[in-house]
């Protein structure tokens, strides 16, 4: 099990909680206590991103598949454990699975259709397994690695705790979803092609596009709080690098 995909975020997430130390000892103690605050809630929001990647906590595909077999299953399994349904053709192109396969052996775990795609919603960009069981879908969002790029439509290993292709493994960033995700999806190249490298400083850059209204933030606090340009600079600082923490740890992709 490879853990590219989280090294990236979990390496952005330390960074994020440094600038927040880096201004502990010129804070006084209202603004020590506010940067408590936002450190409590880097800390507790990437814990409940890693218990998701992780499986601790259950993403939700298996269950809204499950939820789908119940509702379309009409045939009983044969000798094999099978429907007898043949396959249907999916929209990515390939042949699903039949219901019974996806959703209902035992324990949630099952096979189903799936291909990437990528979401490009104002300044956000996500990676989505798109899973096809039947004619309905399920979207969910996972953290990127250079093989998401390359992936065409395939058979994806689903269970309440993990998805994969073969032995890749793929980390969910969030609750899979009934609807398809807001914006723009790009498909995936039909054909498997080199997968691309981008460095760290690139993704940074893109992660940090939301950062234009951390001087916002600081006017506001300054505002408030009646502090002055230190406090202006502090809180402008601080503001950015949790804008760039959540867009990472969201599961940005930089493709």
């Amino acid at each position: 099990m490879s853990l590219r995909a989280l090294t990236y975020p979990l390496a952005v997430t330390c960074g994020t909680l440094v600038v927040i130390a880096a201004w502990v000892p010129f804070a006084d103690l209202d603004q020590v206590s506010a940067l408590a605050v936002v450190a409590l809630g880097v800390l507790g929001y990437t814990g409940y991103q890693m218990a998701l990647a992780f499986g601790v906590l259950p993403s939700g595909a298996a269950t809204r598949l499950a939820e789908i077999g119940r509702g379309e299953v009409a045939a009983p399994l044969d000798e094999t454990g099978g429907s007898g349904i043949a396959g249907h053709r999916s929209e990515s192109g390939g042949v699903a699975p039949n219901r019974r396969e996806a959703v209902g052996r035992p324990g949630g775990r099952g096979i189903a259709a799936g291909r990437r795609v990528r979401q490009q919603h104002r300044l956000v960009s996500r990676s989505f397994l798109e899973i096809s069981v039947g004619e309905r879908t399920v979207w969910q969002p996972v953290f990127y690695e250079s093989a998401l790029s390359t992936l065409t439509p395939t058979d994806l290993d689903i269970t309440p705790r993990s998805i994969s292709a073969g032995s890749t493994r793929f980390f969910p960033s969030g609750r899979a979803r009934s609807t398809e995700p807001p914006g723009k999806l790009v498909d995936n190249p039909t054909r498997p092609a080199d997968p691309p490298a981008f460095t760290p400083t690139r993704r940074l850059i893109l992660d940090a596009q939301s950062t234009v209204a951390a001087p916002f933030a600081g006017l506001l606090w300054v505002y408030v709080m009646n502090g002055g340009l230190p406090a202006f600079i502090g809180a402008t600082t601080v503001a950015a690098a949790t804008a760039t923490w959540l867009s990472t740890i969201r599961g940005s992709d930089p493709s």
